[in-house]
């Protein structure tokens, strides 16, 4: 029986860390009336996007192991978030007009939807520590909530997204030092 990590965990974990980086920065210097600063700030969010969807197919390649509907679902929400996310920088055409906070919106429902049954995975095939898994469960759960929320227009998104970002700091430092058990297929 061979004993396995999660399939290229440092990677994984890095690329949790940096995407937050850059779509944060990006962000940022979109927002900028300087037109250099929303060119980086249009990188970093397109940079952002494609770590977005290489976190979903490298965590698809452990949790199809397990569940292939799971991750097959996980990598399609977090090609929603990538899209999603990187829909702002289309304000950069000066006809059109789209809601900063919209793309945003989506994304993390859609990250939230996708990654609660990822977590549970996580948690029912004792790939993390149980505590880590059923942290990722109520704080991808909330996430969703909150956001969820929003479209109704009572603003929550903010202080439910607190449990669930967390959760990907401390499972990405778990990944890049190799915290997490081994596990058996």
């Amino acid at each position: 029986m061979n004993t396995v990590r999660i399939y290229k965990d440092r990677i994984i974990g890095l690329l949790f860390l940096v995407a937050f980086l850059c779509y944060g920065i990006g962000r940022n210097l979109f927002e900028s009336q300087n037109n250099s600063e929303q060119i980086i700030g249009s990188f970093l969010i397109i940079l952002n996007s494609i770590f977005v969807v290489y976190i979903g197919i490298f965590l698809r390649e452990t949790i199809k192991l397990y569940h292939s509907l799971t991750a097959n679902i996980y990598l399609l929400t977090r090609v929603i978030e990538a899209l999603a996310l990187s829909s702002i920088i289309m304000n950069l055409i000066p006809t059109i007009n789209i809601s900063y906070d919209l793309g945003y919106h989506i994304a993390m429902l859609s990250l939230g939807i996708g990654s609660i049954p990822m977590c549970f995975v996580l948690y029912k095939k004792n790939i993390v520590a149980s505590w880590l898994a059923i942290w990722g469960i109520i704080g991808y759960s909330l996430l969703f909530l909150g956001f969820l929320l929003e479209l109704f227009g009572i603003e929550w998104s903010m202080y439910l997204l607190i449990i669930g970002g967390l959760w990907e700091i401390i499972f990405a430092v778990r990944l890049i030092f190799r915290l997490e058990k081994k596990f058996k297929f």
